[in-house]
């Protein structure tokens, strides 16, 4: 159902506010460089510090920014389940293609936790979910076979899997139908797991090099591995410092550097350090973003 390099938007502020006018921008960036999808409220767009009217502004307004030209699945996930369920029928009100849901951080649920949560949030409307698995932000993970049993679930459609674990998105593949869309959740390992029969990417990097995300995806898929694993190499340096901080300071740092938001953050998240900085702004110079 999704497939291709889709972004992970960040979440611009302007005096402490949602930044209406920069997100449309940021929205209207992406498409035109050829982005395959767009998820408003991820990880990256600093969901956990929006306030519920914020979130579904955020959603409202990459809805109507995108028109319709690119899919739009619009984060709902929470560690309460009637929370989730709250933001997930908001984003099919909004308009939104699916929603992509993380598993509760903190409460740390089992495994059967974990399927009771996301069968429930499924079940409260028939918006497709995309199931995300981040163990190394929530302090859980979601085993191949959990996925493989929601799976089962009519309107769970896929997963973003950002274990890091090649084995486990190994056996995801191998465990799920071949209709469920498996999308890789770390940027550095996009183009491995395409090789393992990933449909794609949910991406950080895509917020400031769309176009060389879009053009390695475009490459693999017709068959010209050797440009995509150059392309991979190529952004291999900047995979790795936008996650010299915490996700999202690195990458927000880099678009205020492009000049496309201004560096603003939401506490506890807080400015980088200088030298971080300076390497990030190295890398971004060196790759011609800015």
């Amino acid at each position: 159902m999704f497939h291709g390099a889709i972004v992970a938007t960040v979440t611009p502020f302007l005096n402490g506010k949602l930044d209406r006018k920069g997100l449309k921008k940021l929205v209207e960036f992406q498409i035109r460089n050829g982005t395959d999808g767009i998820v408003p409220c991820g990880t990256t767009g600093e969901s956990a510090t929006l306030a519920y009217e914020e979130h579904e502004a955020v959603i409202d307004v990459v809805v109507d920014a995108a028109d319709g030209r690119v899919p739009v699945i619009a984060g709902t996930g929470s560690n309460n389940t009637k929370e989730a369920i709250v933001l997930t029928k908001y984003a099919k009100k909004a308009g939104a293609d699916a929603a992509l849901v993380i598993t509760p951080y903190y409460n740390k649920p089992t495994q059967e936790g974990l399927y009771r949560h996301f069968r429930a949030v499924a079940e409260s409307t028939d918006i497709p979910i995309v199931l995300y698995n981040v163990p190394g932000r929530t302090g859980v993970n979601m085993t191949a076979e959990t996925v493989a049993r929601l799976a089962e679930v009519k309107n769970i459609v896929g997963v973003k899997e950002a274990s890091g674990n090649l084995n486990q998105a190994c056996d995801i593949i191998r465990m799920t139908p071949k209709k469920f869309c498996v999308l890789s959740g770390d940027d550095a390992l996009f183009f491995p797991m395409m090789a393992l029969g990933a449909k794609g990417v949910i991406s950080v990097t895509s917020n400031v090099a769309p176009k060389a995300m879009a053009d390695l995806y475009d490459a693999y898929v017709i068959g010209e591995i050797s440009r995509a694993r150059e392309i991979h190499y190529r952004l291999w340096p900047l995979f790795h410092v936008l996650f010299v901080e915490t996700n999202p300071i690195p990458v927000k740092t880099g678009l205020s550097i492009m000049k496309m938001i201004r560096e603003e953050f939401r506490l506890p998240l807080c400015p980088m350090s200088e030298a971080n900085r300076k390497k990030l702004a190295a890398v971004i110079s060196d790759l011609g973003l800015a």
